[in-house]
């Protein structure tokens, strides 16, 4: 633990990382918030939600403000049924406000006895003291939680310098889904896989982006100036490179963290990858504007990549049919990014808080099947692989892309600044304001310098 005169000169400098680089998460190109390891679009504040009415009060602040937030939500509910003497208040935040109010809270003293966040940002909030450690909590230390039971990887991005952090409640990634409608319309068949590699794939969304003369984009007469129907749009630009950028086997750190890597050549040929999408296919619309949500449940964008966080989305096209699939294979290999959420204390809590929080988050855990109505895969392995197929296809799908070829983040106590200076290189590149290679170059010195500071 660190000492209090040493720690708020360390918070200082964390907030002020933060908030001072407000594209941590952006309003993206194709509209919606976007976070760093898997939020969804969504509102940036929704007014707070209380169950219970007991004596003991247990305030939450997280991120969850897509159809996760919902069964999280209705999670406490029940627990709080079940537990007459709780009063547990959840506040769902925006991911962007929710790291400088969290920040700013602790350099206050007030800090929420309990919040969420990623497993990619526990190093950043963990190198400066400011998260308990839950070792205590699982088996393997004493406590009753199976560790046994908690996926890997995202189980051991738990740790830093040898303690665990927090208690995971998902596996969460990208996936892909289909509005069957557009794709029947196109006169393919939703229930076939999509293709792999790219000119496959490429040539695929090209019969489902159509120009309002009812010309699709493989047509030497379509009109890429005036099109009623998008194949594909972004969602959120940080997961969708990441997962390309897999594919050709790239990243953005070496494994020790100490090196940059997001300029090499793999990564510059994922990006344009995406960039010749809208700027050579024009299967994509322009960067910048447009609601990728609201077209695909308005009926005209057929094709989205996104993560089990879309599953009400998904439902809401209008004839209420979809298909999820793994990621889309635009490199040689398949490869998807990951994350996951984790349920964390500040290290200043008081024990007999503590305690009130750790059964709660026991309990959380042990009823993980509730949480895979989020569209999330839930973190431990029974209750993941005990999912009924028909009740759970999305789960199941994009979940089981993540033990066989997905990649989380590399683990850093400065994760935030690197997404931050990434972010905007990428936007720039998606517009046609720097080539890939120049934003990846921009990018790549930025880090560089951040990860230098450590």
């Amino acid at each position: 633990m660190l000492k209090r005169s040493i720690l708020i000169p360390l918070v200082l400098v964390l907030v002020l990382s933060l908030v001072g680089t407000s594209s941590h998460v952006n309003v993206n190109a194709q509209g919606g918030t976007a976070a760093p390891t898997a939020a969804a679009p969504g509102p940036t504040a929704i007014p707070p939600a209380s169950f219970g009415s007991g004596a003991t009060k247990i305030d939450i602040w997280d991120g969850l403000t897509g159809s996760d937030g919902a069964a999280f939500q209705a999670m406490l509910a029940q627990y709080a049924k079940e537990t007459p003497d709780v009063t547990i208040t959840d506040e769902e935040i925006g991911w962007n406000d929710l790291y400088a109010k969290l920040t700013a809270a602790f350099v206050a003293g007030t800090p929420p006895p309990m919040f969420v966040l990623h497993a990619a940002e526990i190093p950043q909030f963990a190198s400066q003291g400011l998260l308990k450690p839950t070792d205590d909590m699982f088996d393997d230390n004493g406590g009753t939680l199976p560790a046994k039971d908690f996926a890997d990887p995202a189980f051991s991005a738990t740790k830093w310098d040898g303690k665990r952090y927090g208690v995971l409640l998902d596996n969460h990634g990208y996936g892909t889904w289909t509005n069957d409608a557009l794709i029947k319309k196109a006169g393919l068949d939703p229930t076939q896989a999509p293709p792999t590699g790219y000119d496959n794939v490429v040539a695929w969304l090209q019969k489902l982006t159509i120009d309002k003369n009812g010309k699709n984009a493989a047509d030497p007469a379509f009109d890429p100036k005036n099109v009623v129907q998008w194949g594909y749009a972004i969602e959120w630009q940080h997961y969708l490179f990441q997962s390309v950028m897999f594919q050709f086997g790239g990243s953005v750190l070496s494994p020790d963290g100490k090196t940059v890597t997001i300029n090499s050549p793999e990564n510059v040929k994922a990006l344009q990858a995406i960039v010749d999408l809208g700027l050579k296919y024009h299967v994509m619309p322009p960067y910048g504007g447009f609601n990728a949500w609201g077209a695909y449940s308005g009926g005209n964008l057929a094709i989205i990549n996104s993560g089990g966080w879309f599953l009400s989305e998904a439902k809401s096209t209008q004839d209420g049919h979809y298909t999820p699939w793994p990621m889309l294979q635009f490199g040689p290999n398949p490869g998807t990014m990951f994350g996951a959420h984790a349920m964390l204390m500040p290290a200043s809590i008081p024990d007999d808080e503590a305690a009130a929080v750790k059964k709660l988050q026991i309990w959380m855990s042990n009823h993980d099947a509730l949480w895979a109505a989020s569209g999330q895969t839930p973190s431990r392995v029974p209750i993941r692989d005990a999912l009924d197929p028909k009740q759970y296809t999305s789960n199941i799908v994009i979940g089981q892309q993540f033990p066989k070829y997905g990649h989380m983040e590399v683990p850093n106590p400065h994760e935030l600044d690197i997404v931050n200076a990434e972010d905007p290189n990428l936007d720039a590149a998606l517009a046609g304001q720097k080539t890939p290679q120049e934003a990846l170059d921009a990018a790549a010195k930025q880090i560089q310098q951040i990860i230098s500071s450590q």
